[in-house]
């Protein structure tokens, strides 16, 4: 059995692999072939502190992932999700390995949003607006790299300080306000812990793709009214149903999961707006260890 803390599987973990891996577990997700509940989420404290448990049978592999969600812990310089996954193998049950999940959270998050817009943007996008200046705002604006170039980047977040830094340390522009980010952009990333909605749907010109990848609580949000009157897309119908605060709020209609448009079984629409909401699957989560765990074995070892 692999015990891989952080440092030990990052070298495993590369955006085009990881990329095409969570299309593929989609895929199969959509397709209703994997064993998949729900989430459960245990409130610690309510808005500071949670704790949620992700099983999931995906074909050879199974497994579950352990995350504590702290927004309070934002306060004190910490991060705000931390986790251990563990794989087992599906045939006998053996445990395959156990490795810390702060590191494929992050990046397999990014990574989905980095295949739906792959699929939902517009072919020549150029502009992209991050809302929000945390680990996830710096994730995404690596993966999305992969599948968009990027000419003008803009960071926003409700503390300037913050966006200040985020905008030294990676290049980009820190603007003022969630608007000027937004206003003419073709892509925007919302990876806040917003409770109320920091973009509005009258900032998205036509054919601009969202993934809004924060505030995954049935009666948190980071998009209006306005904004859900999209094409939206989701990771999941079921969990967007329990746990999306924009969709449910909103009364938004989901046009399409993410793997039904991966499948072609849905029509991609990138001369459309659309809003990609993801809430995170633990089949993303047991697709990314699974690919740790094939790579860390097909490693030479020493003489």
């Amino acid at each position: 059995m692999l015990h891989l803390d952080e440092d030990a599987l990052r070298p495993f973990l590369t955006w085009p692999e990881l990329i095409a891996a969570m299309e593929r577990a989609l895929i199969e997700f959509s397709a209703g072939s994997v064993i998949h509940p729900v989430r459960t989420i245990l409130t610690v404290e309510e808005r500071r502190r949670y704790l949620g448990i992700m099983p999931a049978v995906a074909g050879d592999v199974m497994g579950a992932k352990f995350v504590t969600f702290y927004p309070v812990n934002a306060e004190r310089d910490l991060p705000t999700h931390q986790a251990t996954i563990v794989l087992y193998d599906t045939d006998s049950g053996r445990p395959l390995a156990a490795m810390d999940g702060r590191l494929i959270t992050e990046m397999r998050t990014a990574a989905v949003s980095a295949a739906v817009t792959r699929h939902l943007a517009a072919p020549n996008a150029r502009v992209l607006a991050l809302l929000g200046s945390g680990v996830q705002a710096g994730a995404h604006l690596a993966a999305l790299s992969h599948v968009r170039s990027f000419s003008e980047t803009r960071v926003w977040s409700r503390n300037r300080a913050h966006a200040e830094r985020f905008a030294r340390e990676h290049g980009v522009e820190a603007v003022a306000s969630a608007e000027a980010a937004v206003r003419d952009a073709d892509v925007s990333v919302t990876a806040t812990a917003a409770h109320e909605p920091s973009l509005r749907g009258e900032w998205l010109k036509t054919g601009a793709h969202v993934n809004a990848v924060g505030s995954s609580r049935p009666d948190w949000r980071e998009l209006d009214d306005d904004a859900m009157a999209n094409v939206v897309v989701v990771d999941s119908r079921e969990a967007a149903a329990k746990e999306a605060g924009d969709v449910l709020i909103a009364g938004a209609q989901i046009y399409a999961e993410a793997g039904e448009i991966f499948a072609g079984c849905k029509a991609a629409t990138p001369e459309e707006t659309t809003i990609f909401k993801s809430l995170g699957l633990a089949v993303e989560d047991i697709a990314a260890a699974r690919l740790v765990v094939e790579k860390a074995r097909a490693k030479p070892t020493p003489d």
